[in-house]
């Protein structure tokens, strides 16, 4: 059934949906055909013009579905055909009208049909030009049948069948037009939220002061990098960085110093890592770098470069010019061991960064 349908209606999600509105007013039409060979069976419609009229009504809407599923429709600005296709369906309305005489009145419910088929596709603009054609098709039709046959179709009745349609469908060209607004607002309101979405997103895993990736965020890409290795066999690095003697910075020039110097700090480490690892603010002055798919070797000396950029650094606030150092505890993760012990290893070698005299990078045994 499956293959079936995708042979019918194609695998592709927007030409699908296309097929799909077109097999829709195809079953319309074949409510509307059957409902006409009832009238033709009670004598009130000439059964040769019902059959006439029901070869050409499902040939036509057969066209459409072909144009459609062939994909020749593509070269139209509106490759679903939907205008097309319900200026034929009111076409074909109007000869059911011109054949139904007294049971003519069935007519008007799938003229209704048609046109709100139309609200949730076209466009207003389309919608007006639509019901315009609906309202001279059915008018003209409905004069040529009171002059043509005065005694099946009295004028007064036709008079009165028109004044409904002029009144009618221009009705639901204002409800299309309402119900575009509607689309539009709901699209703008889907929009947004999915724009806050992201916003939130950005918050609940970005370090707001330094723009890093918080700490949160990045236990669980630890987590993820360790399942990944676990599988692959390969293995990855994390280094706790520390920028030395922040407090005294603080005490000295004040908090918006101190900020700036995390800021600059965090930005200038970012621009020389590399893209596939990850950085992220863990705690007040200090950094968790985790380096994937790299072992420590080469890990240390990628640290060492960012340490002496960081050195080398020259951060002016105001009327404060500070220069800062880091020192850096890197551990490479060893099989079996979770992401918490490699951690824990990478912060003893910050301490004995720190007491060999700050401003160097240690590796842990």
């Amino acid at each position: 059934m499956s293959r079936l349908l995708d042979a019918l209606l194609s695998t592709d999600p927007i030409q699908r949906t296309r097929l799909a509105q077109a097999g829709l007013a195809m079953l319309m039409l074949g409510a509307g055909v059957a409902a006409m060979h009832y009238f033709a069976w009670i004598g009130a419609a000439p059964a040769l013009g019902v059959l006439g009229w029901s070869l050409c009504t499902l040939l036509g809407m057969v066209v459409f579905f072909a144009l459609i599923r062939s994909g020749w429709s593509r070269r139209w600005p509106e490759p679903s055909l939907t205008v097309p296709q319900m200026c034929f369906a009111l076409t074909s309305g109007a000869v059911a009208y011109g054949l139904l005489g007294a049971g003519r009145g069935a007519v008007f419910p799938m003229v209704m049909v048609v046109l709100m088929f139309g609200m949730f596709v076209a466009s207003p603009v389309q919608m007006r030009w639509v019901s315009l054609y609906a309202v001279l098709l059915f008018g003209g039709t409905m004069s040529a049948k009171a002059y043509a046959d005065p005694d099946r179709y009295p004028p007064a009745i036709e008079l009165g069948h028109f004044l409904l349609i002029a009144t009618m469908v221009p009705a639901v060209s204002v409800l299309a037009e309402r119900l575009s607004h509607l689309r539009k607002r709901s699209r703008l309101q889907r929009a947004e939220l999915s724009q806050a979405l992201a916003r939130l997103r950005e918050h609940t895993t970005r370090d707001e002061l330094t723009g890093l990736i918080n700490r949160r965020h990045m236990q669980e890409l630890m987590e993820q990098e360790h399942q990944r290795c676990v599988r692959s066999g390969q293995t990855f690095c994390l280094a706790v960085l520390d920028i030395d003697r922040f407090k005294p910075v603080n005490e000295a020039h004040g908090y918006a110093v101190g900020d700036a110097v995390l800021r600059a700090v965090s930005q200038e480490a970012l621009r020389h890592v590399r893209v596939s690892d990850m950085l992220s603010r863990w705690a007040g002055e200090e950094f968790v770098l985790m380096l994937s798919d790299t072992r420590a070797a080469l890990a240390r000396g990628g640290l060492e470069r960012l340490h002496d950029r960081v050195s080398a650094l020259r951060i002016i606030h105001g009327t404060a010019a500070v220069g800062v150092t880091l020192s850096g505890g890197l551990a490479e993760h060893h099989a079996g061991e979770t992401v918490a012990q490699t951690l824990e290893r990478a912060e003893r070698a910050l301490l004995e960064a720190k007491a060999q005299g700050r401003n160097r990078v240690v590796v842990a045994a």
